[in-house]
Protein backbone atom coordinates (compact mmCIF):
# COMPACT_ATOMS: atom_id res chain seq x y z
CA UNK A 1 0.00 0.00 0.00
CA UNK A 2 1.44 3.57 -1.03
CA UNK A 3 1.91 6.28 1.86
CA UNK A 4 -0.28 7.97 -0.03
CA UNK A 5 -3.50 5.55 0.65
CA UNK A 6 -2.18 4.74 4.22
CA UNK A 7 -4.67 5.75 7.00
CA UNK A 8 -3.36 9.18 9.22
CA UNK A 9 -2.38 8.66 12.70
CA UNK A 10 -5.59 10.53 13.68
CA UNK A 11 -7.91 8.23 11.53
CA UNK A 12 -6.34 5.13 13.95
CA UNK A 13 -6.76 7.54 17.02
CA UNK A 14 -10.68 8.12 16.09
CA UNK A 15 -10.70 4.85 15.38
CA UNK A 16 -9.69 3.50 18.64
CA UNK A 17 -12.23 5.72 20.60
CA UNK A 18 -14.99 4.92 18.42
CA UNK A 19 -13.96 1.16 20.29
CA UNK A 20 -14.34 2.69 23.69
CA UNK A 21 -17.51 4.75 22.73
CA UNK A 22 -18.72 1.06 21.62
CA UNK A 23 -17.67 -0.93 24.44
CA UNK A 24 -19.50 1.72 27.04
CA UNK A 25 -22.57 1.47 25.01
CA UNK A 26 -22.58 -2.29 25.21
CA UNK A 27 -21.84 -2.43 28.34
CA UNK A 28 -24.68 0.11 29.35
CA UNK A 29 -27.06 -2.50 26.83
CA UNK A 30 -26.49 -5.38 28.91
CA UNK A 31 -26.52 -3.92 32.53
CA UNK A 32 -30.18 -2.41 30.97
CA UNK A 33 -31.02 -5.36 29.29
CA UNK A 34 -34.98 -6.84 29.34
CA UNK A 35 -34.51 -10.40 28.36
CA UNK A 36 -32.27 -12.98 26.72
CA UNK A 37 -32.79 -11.56 23.10
CA UNK A 38 -32.99 -7.77 24.02
CA UNK A 39 -32.72 -5.91 20.62
CA UNK A 40 -30.80 -3.21 21.90
CA UNK A 41 -28.20 -5.81 23.26
CA UNK A 42 -28.05 -7.33 19.94
CA UNK A 43 -27.34 -3.68 18.18
CA UNK A 44 -25.11 -2.82 20.56
CA UNK A 45 -23.08 -6.12 20.20
CA UNK A 46 -22.92 -5.55 16.24
CA UNK A 47 -21.48 -2.05 16.51
CA UNK A 48 -18.67 -3.04 18.90
CA UNK A 49 -17.96 -5.89 16.49
CA UNK A 50 -17.71 -3.19 13.43
CA UNK A 51 -15.92 -0.79 15.33
CA UNK A 52 -13.35 -3.27 16.60
CA UNK A 53 -13.11 -4.31 13.12
CA UNK A 54 -12.69 -1.31 11.70
CA UNK A 55 -9.80 -0.79 14.17
CA UNK A 56 -8.14 -3.72 13.70
CA UNK A 57 -8.10 -2.74 9.83
CA UNK A 58 -6.53 0.86 9.88
CA UNK A 59 -4.35 -0.43 12.72
CA UNK A 60 -2.59 -3.01 10.25
CA UNK A 61 -2.47 -0.83 7.61
CA UNK A 62 -0.63 2.43 9.30
CA UNK A 63 1.27 0.26 11.76
CA UNK A 64 1.59 -3.18 10.20
CA UNK A 65 -0.08 -4.22 13.89
CA UNK A 66 -3.09 -6.50 14.86
CA UNK A 67 -5.62 -6.50 18.11
CA UNK A 68 -6.72 -9.86 19.80
CA UNK A 69 -10.10 -9.17 19.35
CA UNK A 70 -11.69 -12.33 17.13
CA UNK A 71 -15.20 -11.21 15.49
CA UNK A 72 -17.40 -13.79 15.10
CA UNK A 73 -18.80 -14.72 11.41
CA UNK A 74 -22.11 -14.05 10.40
CA UNK A 75 -23.51 -17.73 11.88
CA UNK A 76 -22.39 -16.86 15.17
CA UNK A 77 -23.78 -13.89 15.47
CA UNK A 78 -27.12 -14.46 14.40
CA UNK A 79 -29.67 -14.21 16.72
CA UNK A 80 -32.48 -16.56 17.85
CA UNK A 81 -35.43 -16.89 15.21
CA UNK A 82 -38.27 -14.69 16.19
CA UNK A 83 -40.30 -14.65 13.25
CA UNK A 84 -44.06 -15.78 12.87
CA UNK A 85 -44.46 -19.37 14.16
CA UNK A 86 -46.73 -20.26 10.83
CA UNK A 87 -45.12 -18.11 7.94
CA UNK A 88 -47.29 -17.58 5.29
CA UNK A 89 -44.50 -16.40 2.90
CA UNK A 90 -40.56 -16.74 2.48
CA UNK A 91 -37.77 -15.52 0.82
CA UNK A 92 -34.93 -17.12 -0.34
CA UNK A 93 -31.78 -15.52 -0.48
CA UNK A 94 -28.93 -16.95 -2.44
CA UNK A 95 -25.31 -15.92 -3.42
CA UNK A 96 -22.21 -17.60 -5.09
CA UNK A 97 -18.71 -16.88 -6.21
CA UNK A 98 -16.98 -17.54 -9.11
CA UNK A 99 -13.77 -16.80 -10.37
CA UNK A 100 -12.95 -16.52 -13.95
CA UNK A 101 -10.23 -19.49 -14.07
CA UNK A 102 -10.45 -20.22 -18.13
CA UNK A 103 -11.63 -16.84 -20.14
CA UNK A 104 -11.25 -18.82 -23.44
CA UNK A 105 -13.38 -21.65 -22.38
CA UNK A 106 -16.35 -18.99 -21.64
CA UNK A 107 -15.54 -16.87 -24.90
CA UNK A 108 -16.00 -20.06 -26.76
CA UNK A 109 -19.16 -21.50 -24.91
CA UNK A 110 -21.08 -18.01 -25.31
CA UNK A 111 -20.24 -17.93 -28.70
CA UNK A 112 -21.77 -21.54 -29.19
CA UNK A 113 -25.01 -20.14 -27.61
CA UNK A 114 -25.49 -17.03 -29.89
CA UNK A 115 -24.23 -19.04 -33.19
CA UNK A 116 -27.44 -21.04 -31.90
CA UNK A 117 -29.66 -18.65 -30.87
CA UNK A 118 -28.66 -16.02 -33.70
CA UNK A 119 -28.91 -16.51 -37.32
CA UNK A 120 -25.99 -14.55 -38.23
CA UNK A 121 -24.20 -16.01 -35.69
CA UNK A 122 -21.91 -14.83 -32.66
CA UNK A 123 -21.73 -11.19 -32.19
CA UNK A 124 -17.98 -10.29 -31.40
CA UNK A 125 -19.16 -7.42 -29.27
CA UNK A 126 -21.49 -9.25 -27.04
CA UNK A 127 -19.55 -12.71 -27.11
CA UNK A 128 -15.90 -11.72 -27.59
CA UNK A 129 -15.94 -9.96 -24.53
CA UNK A 130 -15.83 -11.93 -20.77
CA UNK A 131 -18.37 -9.80 -19.33
CA UNK A 132 -20.31 -10.23 -22.82
CA UNK A 133 -19.97 -14.03 -22.87
CA UNK A 134 -21.26 -13.97 -18.46
CA UNK A 135 -24.20 -11.92 -19.64
CA UNK A 136 -25.06 -14.47 -22.41
CA UNK A 137 -24.56 -17.33 -20.60
CA UNK A 138 -26.08 -16.06 -17.05
CA UNK A 139 -28.94 -15.08 -19.41
CA UNK A 140 -29.29 -18.41 -21.09
CA UNK A 141 -28.67 -21.23 -18.31
CA UNK A 142 -30.48 -21.21 -15.06
CA UNK A 143 -28.45 -20.19 -11.94
CA UNK A 144 -28.24 -24.04 -10.71
CA UNK A 145 -27.37 -25.60 -14.22
CA UNK A 146 -24.12 -22.84 -13.96
CA UNK A 147 -23.86 -24.26 -10.82
CA UNK A 148 -23.43 -27.67 -11.49
CA UNK A 149 -21.72 -27.17 -15.43
CA UNK A 150 -19.38 -24.23 -13.86
CA UNK A 151 -16.34 -26.11 -15.40
CA UNK A 152 -17.66 -26.13 -18.44
CA UNK A 153 -18.05 -22.56 -18.64
CA UNK A 154 -14.60 -21.95 -17.28
CA UNK A 155 -15.38 -20.97 -13.51
CA UNK A 156 -14.54 -22.31 -10.61
CA UNK A 157 -16.46 -22.12 -7.36
CA UNK A 158 -16.21 -19.62 -4.40
CA UNK A 159 -18.16 -19.09 -1.40
CA UNK A 160 -21.91 -19.98 -1.47
CA UNK A 161 -24.57 -18.77 0.77
CA UNK A 162 -28.51 -19.47 0.86
CA UNK A 163 -30.88 -18.24 3.90
CA UNK A 164 -34.37 -19.05 4.08
CA UNK A 165 -36.28 -15.85 5.38
CA UNK A 166 -39.92 -16.55 6.92
CA UNK A 167 -42.31 -13.55 6.84
CA UNK A 168 -46.55 -13.11 7.07
CA UNK A 169 -46.87 -12.47 3.78
CA UNK A 170 -45.72 -12.53 0.19
CA UNK A 171 -44.26 -9.14 -1.11
CA UNK A 172 -46.05 -7.30 -3.83
CA UNK A 173 -45.00 -7.84 -7.19
CA UNK A 174 -42.36 -5.64 -8.49
CA UNK A 175 -41.57 -4.82 -4.85
CA UNK A 176 -38.05 -5.95 -4.21
CA UNK A 177 -36.56 -5.81 -8.02
CA UNK A 178 -35.02 -2.84 -7.44
CA UNK A 179 -32.78 -3.71 -4.28
CA UNK A 180 -33.36 -7.77 -4.09
CA UNK A 181 -30.55 -8.29 -1.51
CA UNK A 182 -30.83 -5.38 1.53
CA UNK A 183 -29.76 -7.07 4.92
CA UNK A 184 -32.10 -9.10 6.00
CA UNK A 185 -33.67 -9.24 9.76
CA UNK A 186 -31.99 -12.00 10.94
CA UNK A 187 -34.49 -12.90 13.32
CA UNK A 188 -36.57 -13.70 10.09
CA UNK A 189 -33.88 -16.38 9.49
CA UNK A 190 -35.52 -19.74 9.45
CA UNK A 191 -31.85 -21.50 8.16
CA UNK A 192 -29.06 -20.94 6.51
CA UNK A 193 -26.59 -23.25 4.58
CA UNK A 194 -22.62 -21.95 3.41
CA UNK A 195 -20.26 -23.44 1.56
CA UNK A 196 -16.57 -22.32 2.24
CA UNK A 197 -13.15 -23.53 1.38
CA UNK A 198 -12.80 -22.26 4.66
CA UNK A 199 -14.85 -25.18 6.44
CA UNK A 200 -12.29 -27.62 4.17
CA UNK A 201 -9.43 -26.34 5.57
CA UNK A 202 -10.78 -27.21 8.98
CA UNK A 203 -11.24 -30.40 8.30
CA UNK A 204 -8.43 -30.84 7.29
CA UNK A 205 -6.52 -29.40 9.78
CA UNK A 206 -8.13 -31.98 12.55
CA UNK A 207 -7.45 -34.63 9.99
CA UNK A 208 -3.68 -33.42 10.47
CA UNK A 209 -4.19 -33.42 13.98
CA UNK A 210 -5.74 -37.16 14.46
CA UNK A 211 -3.13 -38.32 12.51
CA UNK A 212 -0.30 -37.33 14.47
CA UNK A 213 -2.00 -38.37 17.42
CA UNK A 214 -2.35 -42.17 15.71
CA UNK A 215 1.44 -42.05 14.96
CA UNK A 216 2.33 -40.82 18.68
CA UNK A 217 -0.25 -44.13 19.60
CA UNK A 218 1.75 -46.22 17.47
CA UNK A 219 5.08 -45.11 18.66
CA UNK A 220 4.35 -45.76 22.30
CA UNK A 221 3.62 -49.44 22.10
CA UNK A 222 5.74 -51.45 24.34
CA UNK A 223 9.08 -52.78 23.36
CA UNK A 224 7.71 -56.28 24.95
CA UNK A 225 4.77 -56.35 23.44
CA UNK A 226 6.15 -55.67 20.31
CA UNK A 227 8.55 -58.44 20.55
CA UNK A 228 5.41 -60.88 21.26
CA UNK A 229 3.09 -59.79 18.49
CA UNK A 230 5.19 -58.73 16.04
CA UNK A 231 7.91 -61.48 15.98
CA UNK A 232 7.18 -64.07 13.77
CA UNK A 233 6.83 -67.67 14.90
CA UNK A 234 10.39 -69.96 14.65
CA UNK A 235 9.95 -72.68 11.61
CA UNK A 236 9.47 -76.48 12.87
CA UNK A 237 12.68 -77.52 12.95
CA UNK A 238 11.83 -80.64 10.91
CA UNK A 239 10.31 -78.46 8.22
CA UNK A 240 13.32 -75.90 8.68
CA UNK A 241 15.82 -79.11 7.24
CA UNK A 242 13.79 -80.38 4.12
Amino acid sequence: MSDAAQPTAAEVRAAAEAVKTALDRHLAAVERRTGEDDPAVYEAFNELAAAAEAYDELLYDRYDEVTPFEIPGAEDSLPPYAGPEEPNALSVLIRRDYAVVEPQRLLAQAQRVEAAEFEDGADAEASGTVHGALGLLFGEFEPDEIASRHKEFGLEEGDSTLWVLAADEPAEPGEWLETPFEQPDPQQVVCRFDVSSVFDDDVEDEAADDDEEDDEEDVDVDDDEAGEEGDPEPLDAGRAGR
